[in-house]
């Protein structure tokens, strides 16, 4: 397997994001660019060229005389979020399905074990949610529809924080895991009605679950 060589604000980006999404720093608190070029070891440059970029994926917000802050979780940020991607993504499911060949399907299958295999793991919340990306992205890979899947990983990345709430507290990863078996049954057999309404009640089912935690928080 070839070695993925990241820049040094792809780094910066994939660790301020991992501290944010693990709740190591708190919405609302400030991102102290000095302090976190010293604790990453790089200068202040890459710094601030990353959290530009986690502004635009929703997760950093710059404030006037405060700098760069972590954005608040927000249940109206929930609604558009999940209708949005279950709009997408339904579009391209339909569009993959007559495209994804046995081949397809069987990495599509292999990621859903890895899927399974990752409840052992400490960490399970953190894996699962990457793997569950890999899975969806496989599913849609037969769309031809570059620009709409440039726009679902945006919608993914802003929702990531959501999600990963939903595994830890809701049970989310268990009840994923049937629904994913049945979809994928779905796509294989052809029924692409089927397989969007699926897609659409486990975005949306997703959605109405993270808003009643954001309620107890």
């Amino acid at each position: 397997m070839a070695l993925a060589y990241k820049t040094r604000t792809e780094f910066v980006v994939d660790a301020i994001r991992e501290k944010i999404l693990k709740g190591e720093v708190k919405a609302g608190q400030p991102l102290r660019q000095a302090a976190l070029a010293e604790d990453l070891d790089v200068s202040r440059i890459p710094v601030r060229e990353a959290l530009l970029q986690l502004e635009a994926e929703g997760l950093v917000k710059f404030q006037a005389h405060k700098g760069a802050i972590v954005t608040e979780l927000n249940a109206e940020h929930v609604d558009e979020l999940f209708e949005l991607r279950a709009m997408l993504e339904s579009d391209l499911l339909a569009r993959s399905i007559p495209n994804l060949t046995q081949e397809d399907f069987a990495q599509a299958e292999k990621i859903l074990v890895e899927l399974e295999d990752a409840l052992q793991h400490e960490d399970s919340a953190n894996i699962w949610a990457d793997l569950n990306t890999h899975f969806h992205a496989y599913l849609y890979k037969g769309s031809d529809r570059p620009k709409t899947l440039d726009i679902v990983n945006t919608l993914n990345k802003n929702s990531d924080r959501y999600i990963r709430m939903h595994l830890l507290l809701a049970g989310g990863i268990k009840k994923a895991g049937s629904e994913h078996r049945q979809l994928i049954d779905y796509c294989k057999s052809g029924n692409v009605k089927s397989a969007c309404q699926l897609l659409k009640q486990h975005i949306l089912g997703a959605k109405k679950e993270i808003k009643a935690l954001l309620i107890k928080l």
